[in-house]
Protein backbone atom coordinates (compact mmCIF):
# COMPACT_ATOMS: atom_id res chain seq x y z
CA UNK A 1 0.00 0.00 0.00
CA UNK A 2 2.75 2.38 0.86
CA UNK A 3 4.65 1.55 -2.79
CA UNK A 4 0.98 2.67 -4.43
CA UNK A 5 0.89 5.61 -2.77
CA UNK A 6 3.93 7.10 -3.29
CA UNK A 7 3.69 6.13 -6.82
CA UNK A 8 0.25 8.16 -6.93
CA UNK A 9 1.50 10.88 -5.13
CA UNK A 10 5.17 11.30 -7.07
CA UNK A 11 8.53 11.33 -5.44
CA UNK A 12 8.87 11.87 -1.63
CA UNK A 13 11.17 14.48 0.09
CA UNK A 14 13.22 11.33 1.01
CA UNK A 15 13.24 9.91 -2.27
CA UNK A 16 14.29 13.34 -3.53
CA UNK A 17 17.16 13.80 -1.28
CA UNK A 18 18.42 9.64 -2.13
CA UNK A 19 18.31 10.72 -6.23
CA UNK A 20 20.50 13.79 -5.10
CA UNK A 21 22.96 12.31 -3.37
CA UNK A 22 23.16 9.45 -6.35
CA UNK A 23 23.72 12.66 -8.41
CA UNK A 24 26.50 13.38 -6.02
CA UNK A 25 28.16 10.09 -6.55
CA UNK A 26 28.19 10.00 -9.96
CA UNK A 27 24.81 7.63 -10.73
CA UNK A 28 21.73 8.49 -12.51
CA UNK A 29 19.07 6.51 -10.66
CA UNK A 30 15.93 5.62 -12.55
CA UNK A 31 12.44 6.83 -12.15
CA UNK A 32 8.92 5.98 -13.32
CA UNK A 33 6.48 8.50 -14.65
CA UNK A 34 3.08 8.26 -12.42
CA UNK A 35 -0.33 8.98 -14.35
CA UNK A 36 0.20 12.52 -14.02
CA UNK A 37 3.23 12.66 -17.18
CA UNK A 38 0.15 11.68 -19.64
CA UNK A 39 0.52 9.54 -22.22
CA UNK A 40 4.31 8.43 -21.14
CA UNK A 41 3.04 6.55 -17.80
CA UNK A 42 4.57 3.92 -16.76
CA UNK A 43 7.56 4.58 -19.20
CA UNK A 44 11.00 5.17 -17.55
CA UNK A 45 13.78 7.40 -17.57
CA UNK A 46 16.55 8.45 -15.40
CA UNK A 47 17.34 11.58 -13.75
CA UNK A 48 20.46 13.75 -14.91
CA UNK A 49 19.52 16.56 -13.11
CA UNK A 50 17.80 18.73 -10.07
CA UNK A 51 17.53 22.16 -10.16
CA UNK A 52 16.01 25.13 -8.33
CA UNK A 53 12.45 23.91 -7.46
CA UNK A 54 11.94 28.21 -6.45
CA UNK A 55 12.49 28.89 -10.46
CA UNK A 56 9.84 26.36 -11.90
CA UNK A 57 7.62 23.08 -10.54
CA UNK A 58 8.96 21.38 -13.22
CA UNK A 59 12.79 20.99 -11.62
CA UNK A 60 13.81 17.30 -11.81
CA UNK A 61 15.55 16.43 -15.15
CA UNK A 62 14.92 13.59 -16.74
CA UNK A 63 16.75 11.34 -19.33
CA UNK A 64 13.55 9.83 -21.51
CA UNK A 65 15.51 8.23 -24.85
CA UNK A 66 17.39 11.16 -26.16
CA UNK A 67 15.92 13.57 -24.82
CA UNK A 68 16.10 15.49 -21.55
CA UNK A 69 13.36 17.30 -20.15
CA UNK A 70 11.86 18.75 -16.79
CA UNK A 71 9.20 17.41 -14.75
CA UNK A 72 7.18 18.04 -11.74
CA UNK A 73 8.29 15.54 -8.96
CA UNK A 74 4.77 14.71 -9.05
CA UNK A 75 5.28 13.21 -12.37
CA UNK A 76 8.13 10.75 -11.13
CA UNK A 77 7.93 7.70 -9.05
CA UNK A 78 11.03 5.59 -8.24
CA UNK A 79 11.47 2.89 -10.37
CA UNK A 80 10.55 -0.93 -9.06
CA UNK A 81 13.58 -2.75 -8.97
CA UNK A 82 14.02 -4.97 -11.88
CA UNK A 83 11.81 -2.35 -13.92
CA UNK A 84 12.53 -2.48 -17.63
CA UNK A 85 11.70 -0.24 -20.24
CA UNK A 86 8.52 -0.86 -22.39
CA UNK A 87 7.51 0.23 -25.96
CA UNK A 88 5.33 4.09 -25.68
CA UNK A 89 1.77 3.29 -26.79
CA UNK A 90 1.77 4.41 -30.67
CA UNK A 91 -1.17 7.54 -30.66
CA UNK A 92 -3.65 6.97 -33.03
CA UNK A 93 -2.52 8.57 -37.11
CA UNK A 94 -4.05 12.36 -36.84
CA UNK A 95 -5.48 13.65 -40.40
CA UNK A 96 -2.29 15.70 -41.66
CA UNK A 97 -3.12 19.57 -41.75
CA UNK A 98 -2.71 21.66 -44.71
CA UNK A 99 0.70 23.70 -44.70
CA UNK A 100 0.94 27.11 -42.86
CA UNK A 101 3.15 29.80 -41.64
CA UNK A 102 4.17 28.70 -37.81
CA UNK A 103 5.97 30.39 -35.23
CA UNK A 104 8.55 28.51 -33.51
CA UNK A 105 11.26 29.36 -30.57
CA UNK A 106 13.31 26.66 -31.68
CA UNK A 107 14.53 25.88 -35.31
CA UNK A 108 13.23 22.45 -36.34
CA UNK A 109 14.02 20.65 -39.80
CA UNK A 110 11.37 20.71 -42.67
CA UNK A 111 11.08 17.64 -44.41
CA UNK A 112 11.14 17.46 -48.10
CA UNK A 113 7.79 17.54 -49.77
CA UNK A 114 7.60 13.61 -50.82
CA UNK A 115 6.11 12.29 -54.12
CA UNK A 116 2.89 10.13 -54.32
CA UNK A 117 1.91 7.64 -57.27
CA UNK A 118 -0.84 5.77 -58.26
CA UNK A 119 -0.59 2.52 -60.55
CA UNK A 120 -4.10 2.14 -62.68
CA UNK A 121 -4.59 -0.64 -64.95
CA UNK A 122 -5.48 0.02 -68.36
CA UNK A 123 -7.01 -2.67 -70.84
CA UNK A 124 -5.91 -2.97 -74.57
CA UNK A 125 -7.72 -4.37 -77.36
CA UNK A 126 -5.90 -8.19 -78.16
CA UNK A 127 -3.51 -8.65 -81.10
CA UNK A 128 -5.39 -9.63 -83.81
CA UNK A 129 -3.79 -13.14 -85.69
CA UNK A 130 -2.97 -13.08 -89.37
CA UNK A 131 -4.29 -16.04 -90.16
CA UNK A 132 -7.55 -15.31 -88.11
CA UNK A 133 -6.75 -18.54 -86.02
CA UNK A 134 -7.43 -18.62 -82.44
CA UNK A 135 -9.79 -15.84 -82.23
CA UNK A 136 -12.07 -15.37 -79.53
CA UNK A 137 -9.23 -17.35 -77.80
CA UNK A 138 -6.78 -13.96 -76.96
CA UNK A 139 -7.13 -12.37 -73.91
CA UNK A 140 -7.02 -8.29 -73.09
CA UNK A 141 -3.31 -7.59 -72.03
CA UNK A 142 -2.86 -5.13 -69.11
CA UNK A 143 -0.53 -2.54 -69.24
CA UNK A 144 0.21 -0.54 -66.18
CA UNK A 145 0.81 3.42 -65.93
CA UNK A 146 2.00 5.46 -63.26
CA UNK A 147 0.04 8.40 -62.63
CA UNK A 148 2.18 11.26 -60.59
CA UNK A 149 0.40 13.17 -58.27
CA UNK A 150 1.58 17.21 -58.57
CA UNK A 151 3.67 18.59 -55.99
CA UNK A 152 1.70 20.68 -53.25
CA UNK A 153 3.90 23.99 -51.96
CA UNK A 154 6.11 23.83 -49.72
CA UNK A 155 6.25 23.77 -45.54
CA UNK A 156 6.60 27.72 -44.68
CA UNK A 157 8.03 27.63 -41.21
CA UNK A 158 9.01 31.27 -39.39
CA UNK A 159 11.28 31.18 -36.88
CA UNK A 160 11.33 33.27 -33.69
CA UNK A 161 14.50 33.20 -31.52
CA UNK A 162 15.63 35.12 -28.44
CA UNK A 163 19.87 34.80 -27.82
CA UNK A 164 22.00 36.90 -25.69
CA UNK A 165 19.40 39.90 -25.17
CA UNK A 166 17.96 40.07 -28.96
CA UNK A 167 14.97 38.75 -30.99
CA UNK A 168 15.85 37.15 -34.08
CA UNK A 169 13.30 36.41 -37.03
CA UNK A 170 13.59 34.09 -39.72
CA UNK A 171 11.73 32.08 -42.73
CA UNK A 172 12.03 28.55 -44.73
CA UNK A 173 10.24 27.55 -47.30
CA UNK A 174 10.75 23.92 -47.42
CA UNK A 175 15.01 23.63 -47.90
CA UNK A 176 15.19 27.21 -49.29
CA UNK A 177 15.72 30.00 -47.13
CA UNK A 178 13.62 33.21 -47.65
CA UNK A 179 14.80 35.58 -44.90
CA UNK A 180 17.76 34.67 -42.49
CA UNK A 181 18.06 35.98 -39.53
CA UNK A 182 17.70 39.63 -38.49
CA UNK A 183 16.86 41.39 -35.42
CA UNK A 184 13.71 43.17 -34.40
CA UNK A 185 12.53 45.09 -31.83
CA UNK A 186 11.08 43.38 -28.58
CA UNK A 187 7.79 44.84 -29.14
CA UNK A 188 7.51 42.75 -32.48
CA UNK A 189 8.65 39.90 -30.86
CA UNK A 190 5.45 40.44 -28.68
CA UNK A 191 3.20 40.57 -31.02
CA UNK A 192 4.31 37.22 -32.62
CA UNK A 193 4.49 35.52 -29.56
CA UNK A 194 0.47 37.20 -28.39
CA UNK A 195 -0.52 34.60 -31.83
CA UNK A 196 1.03 31.58 -30.34
CA UNK A 197 -2.08 30.24 -27.98
CA UNK A 198 0.47 28.17 -25.78
CA UNK A 199 0.84 29.03 -21.68
CA UNK A 200 4.31 27.63 -21.39
CA UNK A 201 5.88 29.57 -24.06
CA UNK A 202 3.84 33.32 -22.70
CA UNK A 203 5.71 32.01 -19.50
CA UNK A 204 8.68 32.02 -21.23
CA UNK A 205 8.59 34.97 -22.31
CA UNK A 206 7.66 37.06 -19.40
CA UNK A 207 10.33 35.42 -17.83
CA UNK A 208 12.83 36.79 -20.36
CA UNK A 209 11.27 40.29 -20.48
CA UNK A 210 11.43 40.31 -16.68
CA UNK A 211 15.17 39.85 -16.19
CA UNK A 212 15.57 42.33 -18.93
CA UNK A 213 13.39 45.12 -17.40
CA UNK A 214 15.72 44.28 -13.99
CA UNK A 215 18.73 44.73 -15.78
CA UNK A 216 18.11 47.80 -17.45
CA UNK A 217 16.94 49.45 -14.20
CA UNK A 218 20.21 48.65 -12.23
CA UNK A 219 21.50 49.80 -15.58
CA UNK A 220 19.81 52.97 -15.56
CA UNK A 221 20.05 53.52 -11.72
CA UNK A 222 24.05 53.37 -11.73
CA UNK A 223 24.10 56.17 -14.95
CA UNK A 224 21.95 57.99 -12.76
CA UNK A 225 24.39 58.01 -9.84
CA UNK A 226 27.37 58.57 -11.72
CA UNK A 227 25.39 61.49 -13.89
CA UNK A 228 24.94 63.17 -9.87
CA UNK A 229 28.69 62.47 -9.32
CA UNK A 230 29.77 64.57 -12.46
CA UNK A 231 27.08 66.77 -11.83
CA UNK A 232 28.59 67.87 -8.71
CA UNK A 233 32.13 67.31 -9.71
CA UNK A 234 31.07 70.42 -12.29
CA UNK A 235 29.56 72.65 -9.98
CA UNK A 236 32.77 72.24 -7.25
CA UNK A 237 34.94 73.25 -10.26
CA UNK A 238 32.63 76.34 -11.61
CA UNK A 239 32.18 77.20 -7.24
CA UNK A 240 36.09 77.29 -7.35
CA UNK A 241 36.42 79.46 -10.18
Amino acid sequence: MAAARTAEQGLSTEELQHIRDALAGGRKPKVMFTEAAGQIAGQLGQVVELTDPEVSEEWVVVRFGRDELPFSPTDLAVAPKGATRRPAAKPEPEPEPAAEPEFKIVREPVPAPREEATVTAVDTPPARPADGEGEGEARPARRATKAVKPKGPAALTVTLTYVDGEWTLAATQGTKSLAKPYVIKPAEALKMVALIDVPGVHEAVEQIMAVERREAEQQAEKLRAELAEIEARLAELRDAG
